[in-house]
């Protein structure tokens, strides 16, 4: 679907958000996990940044998609570096999206209730909050953590619903990850829409045929 005929319906009056490659521009985490986070682990190990990407890659893969993926802790212990300590001194890099913050000004004054809904870790999401105040701009925010599942389980969208009630007829979501639309799609919400330029550093994703989309919630 061209971008150009994407809006949010009139009905709509909840709209669930992601962070990261949503309102906040993923080429934060890109350069976290990429790259610095291997650059200490290569120094623990005493090897190249390539070759401890290369050895982090299968450790990554094999929990995608699942709640360890997502957790500071877990990567913490797995790899033994203090992760916390890392993205704080980082932080200075997490940045807005291009337009997303006057997206949510302008859903705010059209009388909508906005909602995170991130699989960020808690502890990552209160750095990131110290940066920059997303949840100034929201009525409520929510991590997959809080409920013990990610946003690509059912059993977050039910945890989700008990937490926040609301009208999956009058409720779209937006998130740049197919794999977690899809979900939502499957939990019922009324409308999704798939974020292609999540990460400033890289060219946008190739258009998806299943979900409307947008470059950026700048657009809607």
């Amino acid at each position: 679907m061209n971008t150009d005929t994407v809006r949010i319906a009139d009905h709509i009056d909840t709209l669930l958000l992601d962070l990261d490659g949503t309102l906040l521009d993923l080429a934060f985490d890109s350069r976290f996990w990429l790259q610095v986070v291997p650059a200490a682990y290569g120094q623990r190990l005493g090897v190249s940044n390539s070759e401890a990407l290369a050895q982090m890659r299968p450790r990554m893969a094999a929990v995608a998609g699942t709640l360890p993926w997502y957790c500071l802790d877990h990567w913490s212990q797995e790899l033994q570096l203090d992760l916390q300590s890392l993205h704080q001194q980082h932080a200075g890099h997490v940045a807005w999206l291009p337009g997303a913050q006057d997206f949510l000004v302008r859903q705010r004054a059209a009388g909508r209730r906005l909602v995170l809904a991130t699989n960020s870790h808690p502890e990552t999401l209160r750095i990131k909050m110290s940066q920059i105040a997303v949840t100034d701009h929201l009525d409520a925010a929510y991590s997959s953590h809080q409920f013990g599942a990610p946003k690509e389980d059912q059993a977050f969208w039910r945890s989700l619903q008990e937490a926040e009630p609301f009208d999956l007829q009058r409720t779209a979501f937006l998130d740049d990850n197919l794999q977690v639309l899809a979900a939502g799609r499957t939990a019922g919400l009324a409308q999704l829409i798939a974020i292609t330029h999540p990460d400033s550093s890289q060219p946008p994703k190739a258009a998806p045929a299943d979900f409307e989309w947008v470059r950026a919630v700048a657009e809607l």
